[in-house]
């Protein structure tokens, strides 16, 4: 059902169209990978499964906030270690961000995580943070996801030739425009900023300008993947899918739609001007979009702020679920027969 839906939002038959001929597709994908808290963790899903497949040629990677983690531990284990090293290397970030639990996103790491107290940490956290800014309640600008990037991202080894090429994306506060960071430019404080939520934590300041969010306003970078090169595929990524059957009644959950909807414009906005590049015959040969699926009973209410292993062991097994079906959908059975 979820793949039927994606075919049509993107315009095709949901009846799959075979592969064209080796010879006449470029080599090589690009992913475009987008934020949503620890929704990535479906991403890390899927890039999990993917990794799997022979012949998988990442060319290009983009990514905003929990997609930008993705995308360069991605990038960097695999300039090191090829499919094997990328695996590692997203294992490790997302089991640390587990093991971290509230503390990854909030500023109390010895919060429980469990049960009533984590409902009641949780909801005095969200009154917090709508009363005070993070200069109040962290005056020291502590971020327990600096510690887990340092310690485990190698991002000397983006500027490798064997790295992907890598885009990811921050929004910078004086007006509100997106900012860019490539290969050379990404670094554990371009990384952060790409991440920082502002009702959470500080603004990062890199070369006097102060950065919030990549989210707020390209969530993924899309467009961009397309200069350079030709590649023979495009896929989008969507861990926070922009869909409900129910108005939401809670105010936990008005949030949450709040946040969906926020997040998930740019990406929009970003598909309809690769929608009018293909129309005019340019880009790559296959764009596809791949979702979370909210409806799947596995997973519960989705909420991007919340953390805890079982939650992001349950959406990286619905990442490589939703992977493997859209593998199965579109080139059976040889997904990248020409990479």
């Amino acid at each position: 059902m979820v793949l039927k839906q994606i075919m049509r939002r993107l315009g095709r038959s949901e009846t799959p169209m075979a592969a064209p001929a080796p010879s006449n597709r470029p080599p090589g994908m690009a992913l475009a990978l987008q934020g949503g808290g620890s929704l990535g963790a479906f991403t890390w899903g899927v890039l999990d499964r993917l990794l799997d497949e022979p012949g998988l040629a990442p060319l290009r990677l983009s990514g905003a906030s929990a997609g930008a983690v993705n995308a360069v531990a991605f990038a960097s284990g695999w300039a090191k270690s090829g499919p094997a090293g990328a695996r590692d290397a997203l294992d490790r970030v997302w089991r640390r961000v587990g093991e971290c639990g509230v503390g990854a996103l909030g500023f109390c790491p010895s919060w429980a995580n469990t049960g009533i107290t984590q409902a009641v940490n949780s909801a005095a956290f969200a009154m917090a943070t709508r009363l005070f800014s993070p200069y109040a309640l962290n005056p020291l600008g502590f971020n327990p996801l600096r510690s887990i990037l340092v310690e485990e991202v190698d991002f000397a080894s983006l500027t490798l030739p064997t790295a992907p090429s890598l885009l990811i994306s921050a929004t910078r506060v004086r007006d509100g425009q997106p900012h860019l960071f490539d290969n050379a430019a990404i670094s554990v404080d371009s990384l952060l900023a790409s991440t920082t939520l502002p009702t959470l934590h500080q603004a990062v300041e890199i070369d006097g300008e102060d950065y919030w969010d990549g989210g707020y306003t390209l969530n993924p970078p899309i467009r961009a993947l397309l200069e350079g090169p030709a590649i023979g595929r495009l896929l989008v990524v969507q861990a926070m899918a922009n869909c409900t059957d129910d108005t939401p009644r809670t105010a936990a959950a008005i949030r949450e739609r709040l946040n969906q909807i926020t997040f998930s414009r740019p990406l929009e906005a970003e598909m309809d001007l690769v929608r009018e590049v293909l129309k005019r015959g340019e880009g790559p040969e296959q764009l596809d979009l791949l979702s979370i699926d909210p409806q799947d009973p596995t997973l519960g209410d989705l909420n991007g702020l919340r953390i805890d292993m079982e939650y992001l062991l349950g959406l990286k097994a619905h990442g490589r679920a939703q992977a493997g079906e859209w593998l199965a959908a579109t080139n059976a059975p040889a997904p990248f027969p020409d990479s």
